[in-house]
């Protein structure tokens, strides 16, 4: 089938090149002329692990192009799936800008009836809202040429090939049977589950979904803070928790919050949403709360040992959300990073990727490292924002060439016996303090 996907961030690119993969033959349309011009030449312009790849095989294949045309490509598509952005506005509702001039680009483009599908993450009822807006803008020479449906996608960074090429379920909001036929068609090669239900449904879906997690890891996070105020050890409170197969061990990982592109974002829309439709989701509210407090835990133990950062050399591991991506959106590591330039420190920082888009963010105001060693040299604490294997798996004699081994791990990358073990002064989530003067 010939597809057509509006946008090339994570959800456009990944989503695309998975429907080259299976046999369609897709061109992913971007406004930005950097993007295609590298795509073209079979680059990625975003880390994930194993996508640049894809892309040059599917490409080489004959399947999968990129384009700033939209109107070309929309016009020779059967179906049209869009996976712009929508990012965060400042009353926490979402900004639908890309979403709609995508919209207006499609109608002045295309030349029979086509289907389009909204991957991005949207209130409810804007899918609605969009073929109402469509039939405005074909007028009634061409109304009804466009029906929309909702397939919300369930990728996360450092994963997305596995999550889009293996999901779990498939899920297809429509509000005719051709529609979800027609879905059906594309996505049967990928052999997974697909749960049909209406537009409003699959959007709320993708909603319920990611608030939950972030609900999830919320609440490990608060439990691991009354764990440390009375003694017990959240790893292995988690370790029994996960046992309960109505529990499940997956985001029991305590540390110092969620961050990316859907958690956040997620969950102050649906947030604002409810509170639009006039009800107040609670939940959803002390998750965001619990989250914002969480992402200053190390900071907070610190500063019991180190009251004034000024002058001080600090080594900082990891900066991204998470490993395997280079993304830095909503990531804990940002509001400390400045909060530490800010009160005057030495900041040098180690990310196994995470660097270049650090530099687009601070300039030269942080040192960069070329490894942990180089950062730890002398420094007089160490702060761990991001769980990358290469420090989970490092030397913790390592520290002791530091002024001081004082370590304040974000995300619990050591057992507290190691860090014993090992001489250090640590301070991790949830567990037994080791050593130093703020774990007296």
């Amino acid at each position: 089938m010939k597809i057509a996907v509006a946008g090339t961030g994570y959800v456009g690119l990944v989503t695309g090149t998975c429907l080259a993969k299976i046999g369609h033959t897709v061109v992913c349309v971007d406004k930005e002329a950097s993007k295609i011009a590298q795509l073209q030449r079979g680059e990625s312009p975003i880390y994930e692990p194993g996508l640049e790849a894809e892309i040059v095989a599917a490409k080489d294949a004959g399947r999968l192009h990129f384009t700033m045309d939209y109107a070309d490509a929309y016009r020779e598509a059967e179906v049209i799936m869009i996976g712009v952005a929508t990012p965060e506005n400042t009353d926490g509702s979402a900004n639908l800008q890309a979403l709609y001039q995508v919209c207006e680009q499609i109608a002045t483009s295309i030349t029979s009836p086509t289907l389009v599908v909204v991957k991005s993450t949207v209130p409810i009822g804007t899918n609605d809202r969009l073929a109402a807006y469509f039939d405005q803008l074909l007028g009634d020479s061409r109304k009804n040429w466009v029906e929309v449906a909702s397939n919300p996608e369930f990728l996360s960074q450092g994963t997305a090939l596995r999550d889009t090429l293996q999901a779990e379920r498939i899920v297809i909001g429509t509000e005719s049977q051709e529609a979800a036929d027609i879905l059906t068609e594309i996505y049967t090669p990928f052999d997974q589950p697909i749960l049909k239900m209406n537009r409003r449904s699959a959007e709320m879906v993708k909603y319920a979904s990611n608030d939950f997690l972030a609900l999830k890891i919320s609440f490990v996070n608060d439990i691991a803070n009354l764990c440390e105020a009375v003694g017990a050890d959240i790893d292995e409170v988690t370790s029994g928790m996960g046992a309960d197969s109505r529990i499940g061990s997956r985001f029991l990982a305590p540390g110092i919050g969620y961050g990316g592109s859907c958690f956040p974002k997620d969950t102050k829309a649906l947030h604002w949403l409810a509170e639009e439709a006039g009800y107040t989701l609670k939940t959803i509210r002390a998750a965001i709360d619990v989250n914002e407090k969480q992402r200053f835990k190390l900071m907070q133990a610190a500063r019991k040992d180190i009251p004034l950062f000024a002058g001080k050399k600090i080594a900082v591991l990891g900066a991204t959300f998470k490993p395997g991506t280079d993304d830095l959106r909503e990531a804990p590591s940002i509001p400390n990073l400045q909060m530490l330039l800010n009160e005057g420190a030495d900041v040098h920082v180690y990310d196994p990727v995470g660097l270049p888009n650090l530099e687009n963010v601070f300039g030269s105001r942080l040192h960069y490292g070329e490894s942990v060693a180089s950062v730890l040299q002398g420094a007089d604490a160490c702060f761990i924002f991001t769980e990358w294997a290469v420090f989970k798996e490092m030397d913790l004699a390592l520290f002791h060439t530091m002024h001081e081994p004082r370590v304040y791990d974000g995300r619990n990358c050591f057992s507290v016996k190691a860090a014993e073990q090992a001489g250090l002064q640590y301070y991790s989530i949830g567990r037994a303090r080791v050593g130093g003067a703020v774990f007296a």
